[in-house]
């Protein structure tokens, strides 16, 4: 599948399909994406592929610990305020979600439906968690996100669904403890995969982008 393709076309999938994805093609995916580029050629990834009852099991206490109020710790810190052009950006989202969906987006009941739709794994029949030493500095988070990226355009060229999640990074400690992760490791990013649900009004949704002359400078 042509590169260009598979970035323009790849988009965040919030309805999967029960039918769960043959092993070797979720390996697959990862195989590919361990290809990205990384700082020195550290490769400071690591996957733990979440199925069936393990994965409805944590999922479960995910739910439970968000209904008890537990007050969220991520390993990388949520952000507490955006520069201006980015706050618009996320408030017009917000505000066209809230048209498509008749759900007052910026309500706190709605946020918790979306960590519970998010704890749930959107439906997909699988999670996949990315760690890495916590030890490590920012750019090892930075290319995180290009294994992240990787994998989820090599998804899709599969056939494939993904989202990325930061809220299930909410309770960092307990997703370690249930999983056997040592506690130096750093939980960076939570995806769900699997066979997008492309009939759900959920995935018909596409966030729009900037011009690029907003985000380029030219000297000559």
């Amino acid at each position: 599948m042509d590169a260009i393709e598979c970035i323009k076309a790849r988009m965040s999938i919030r309805k999967f399909k029960p039918d769960p994805v043959p092993l070797e093609v979720l390996k697959r995916v990862i195989d590919i994406a361990k290809w990205s580029p990384s700082y020195k050629n550290t490769q400071p990834w690591e996957v733990v592929i979440l199925s069936g009852k393990k994965k409805e099991e944590l999922s479960k206490i995910l739910v439970e610990l968000l209904e008890k109020d537990t007050k969220p710790c991520p390993d990388i810190p949520e952000p507490k305020s955006w520069p201006q052009a980015l706050d618009k950006r996320i408030n017009a989202l917000l505000k066209k979600r809230s048209e498509l969906t008749g759900v007052d987006m910026f309500s706190l009941e709605a946020l918790r439906k979306a960590k519970i739709a998010n704890f749930q794994f959107y439906g997909a029949p699988h999670g996949m968690f990315l760690f890495q030493d916590s030890s490590l500095t920012a750019w090892s988070i930075f290319d995180m996100g290009l294994f992240a990226q990787s994998l989820m355009l090599a998804a899709y060229a599969n056939g494939l669904g993904t989202v990325p999640q930061a809220f299930l990074t909410d309770y960092a400690k307990h997703v370690k403890k249930f999983l056997g992760i040592a506690g130096l490791k750093r939980l960076v990013l939570g995806i769900s995969i699997g066979y997008p649900d492309l009939s759900s009004p959920v995935n018909q949704f596409r966030t729009d982008r900037v011009g690029t002359d907003e985000i380029v400078r030219v000297e000559n």
